[in-house]
């Protein structure tokens, strides 16, 4: 992704590898500072993804590689890694996708590891060419949370089509959600798109109806977990999202590599929905904002049924949910 260091513009990842060690981006202090924080222990990568200074489900999966090959590297018990690294975030499937695939392929752990995230890059960089056949010239579109580069390693799942079509020459303009209550929306894909110089504003989360019945042309999020009948579980708000552009004629499109998609699930029924602690809606910067003895419910991710979706941008194309099968062979 494009990010301005020091002053610079230069390419980087979200996650990587770095003489023996783990490198990545904080996320909890963009937009105002693109700081790098490294790892030597698994143990601070487990606290890292949990309070989400890493964060986005392919990113998480990555680093997840990472942290596997770090506890073979010092000669420490990888299953036990793997475990821990297991208990971070429930909802996300591509994490429990990196860790089965780097158990399988521990003949050399590192090269494994980076081996994953290429391919997760790869993958991500797929689904922006094939979904930005569906950006038009002069497109308005509406994305939800962050589903781009900071959440994949690099290009983004939602965001890129968007890179892609930019690249292309394409002119269009994205509304970016905020997405309360950790506003990724707000400070994270922003920072992306500004950073790519793509024509976006933020809106209040409220305010996304009013835009999807006058103005929105197409709706790009990410996912957490797929399962293999299409019921997609995203950063919560997404459900109605899905909703409110179904009734108003708006496409609503998922974009995800196969790392999220979970065969072994049927429906919405058995994804489980991670609940983050109260202290996130309660507070805003460090302040809190409810009166004392108020309590807040937190779930952090919400399910869209298959019936919302129009298709899935896949590294295989374009898929209608009861075309997902095909990922599955």
């Amino acid at each position: 992704m494009k990010a301005t260091v020091d002053g610079k513009k230069v390419d980087i990842p979200a996650v990587w590898w770095e003489n023996g060690r783990i490198a990545a981006i904080d996320q909890s202090l963009l937009p105002d500072q693109v700081r790098i924080v490294r790892y030597d222990d698994y143990r601070d990568l487990v606290t890292a993804i949990k309070s989400m200074i890493i964060r986005g489900a392919p990113t998480i999966g990555a680093a997840a590689a990472y942290g596997i090959a770090l506890a073979a590297a010092k000669n420490e018990d990888v299953h036990v890694a793997a475990e821990a690294l297991r208990a971070t975030r429930p909802t996300a499937h591509d994490l429990f996708y990196a860790i089965d695939w780097m158990l399988a392929h521990l003949d050399d752990p590192v090269r494994s590891a980076e081996e994953y995230a290429r391919m997760l890059v790869d993958r991500c960089r797929k689904i922006g060419e094939h979904g930005e056949s569906l950006i038009v010239n002069n497109a308005k579109i509406l994305t939800h949370c962050n589903a781009g580069a900071l959440a994949t390693v690099d290009f983004g799942t939602a965001l890129a089509p968007m890179r892609i079509a930019k690249r292309k020459g394409k002119r269009f303009f994205v509304y970016v959600d905020e997405t309360r209550p950790r506003l990724q929306g707000a400070a994270l894909t922003s920072w992306e798109l500004a950073e790519e110089e793509i024509d976006h504003a933020i809106i209040a989360d409220n305010a996304a109806g009013y835009y999807l019945k006058k103005d929105v042309d197409l709706v790009i999020i990410g996912a957490d977990r797929i399962a293999s009948n299409g019921d997609t579980a995203n950063k919560i708000g997404s459900y109605e999202k899905a909703v409110v552009a179904k009734e108003n004629g708006v496409p609503f499109y998922v974009a995800a590599p196969i790392s999220t998609f979970d065969f072994s699930i049927k429906d919405e029924r058995d994804i489980p929905i991670e609940h983050r602690d109260e202290s996130e809606v309660l507070q805003l910067a460090g302040r809190r904002i409810a009166p004392k003895g108020s309590r807040a419910l937190n779930p952090a991710f919400d399910v869209t049924p298959a019936r919302y979706i129009t298709g899935f941008i896949t590294e295989m194309g374009i898929l209608k949910p009861n075309e997902i099968g095909k990922l599955n062979r």
